[in-house]
């Protein structure tokens, strides 16, 4: 009886330790073109709610983060995507692993996967651009260079704007042999109407080989400076017109009265006859 009580204890136990652990399953390529977008799932059977983090790390002599994305389980526990752009990576080993919050105390089951080596494989080198990768609006987007051993056997670009999207392709151009290298040439104007940031992806049978970024811009408007008329001030002097002064007139003398002359010349005679009598 004791034996079957023990029995008993252990696989309730065993039981109770198989509800409490769960599973979780990251799964990203093993392999991908250095450029590419690299795209991974995540299931699980976590709690709703649950949050951790999805760590991209460089994986060489030392572990460079690079890129950090949050999961949170949802009700239902759907399969989830996330994304990580690897634009400008170069061709070598990285890093998906997933990291949980210091407050996370569940466990996993041991079939859990949360890790995993991704090989980035940089092609890019390979291409090279003539054409100027700095363009006026007017006469983009003009898009000439080669693909080292290409020859003849042509290309696929795909042409998106940051900003306006996807305007052309994805579509095989021809590549013309260069005699001495080997590389293909290629040359193509995909007509563009919007300034932006044109990101032009080049792929052959064998997958991605690198992108390359176009700017399209617009000129600068030219500003007419209108000429200011400079007004020139003349000074005149006028010399002012002196008025001389109006002279104060003479007072003329009066002349004596007609009688009062008369009269004296009277008196004068009357004395000079008087004195003739008493002579």
């Amino acid at each position: 009886m004791k034996k079957l009580l023990l029995l008993a204890l252990i696989c309730s136990l065993f039981c109770a330790g198989t509800v409490s652990a769960y599973g979780l399953y990251v799964d990203c390529p093993k392999s991908l073109q250095a450029g590419q977008t690299l795209k991974c799932t995540i299931d699980s059977d976590l709690p709703v709610g649950t949050s951790f983090d999805m760590a991209f790390y460089q994986s060489q002599y030392t572990a460079t983060i690079l890129d950090t994305q949050t999961v949170t389980i949802q009700d239902g526990h759907p399969t989830q995507y996330k994304l990580f752009d690897t634009r400008g990576f170069k061709g070598g080993q990285y890093k998906m692993e997933i990291q949980f919050n210091s407050g996370y105390l569940g466990t996993l089951r041991d079939d859990s996967r949360t890790d995993q080596l991704i090989m980035l494989v940089d092609r890019s080198d390979a291409i090279t651009i003539t054409s100027p990768e700095s363009q006026l609006l007017a006469n983009a987007l003009q898009i000439d260079g080669s693909i080292a051993k290409k020859g003849g056997d042509g290309v696929e670009i795909e042409v998106k704007g940051q900003n306006t999207g996807r305007v052309f392709g994805p579509e095989y151009i021809p590549t013309t042999k260069d005699m001495k290298t080997g590389a293909g040439v290629f040359t193509r104007k995909v007509v563009v109407t919007q300034p932006d940031v044109y990101d032009v992806s080049f792929s052959d049978p064998n997958g991605f080989i690198g992108a390359v970024s176009f700017e399209v811009t617009t000129p600068a408007p030219t500003v007419t400076s209108t000429p200011i008329s400079t007004v020139t001030f003349r000074t005149t002097r006028t010399t002012p017109v002196t008025t001389p002064p109006t002279p104060t007139p003479t007072p003329t003398k009066s002349p004596l009265p007609e009688l009062v002359v008369i009269g004296a010349l009277g008196i004068c005679a009357a004395l000079y006859i008087h004195g003739s009598r008493k002579e």
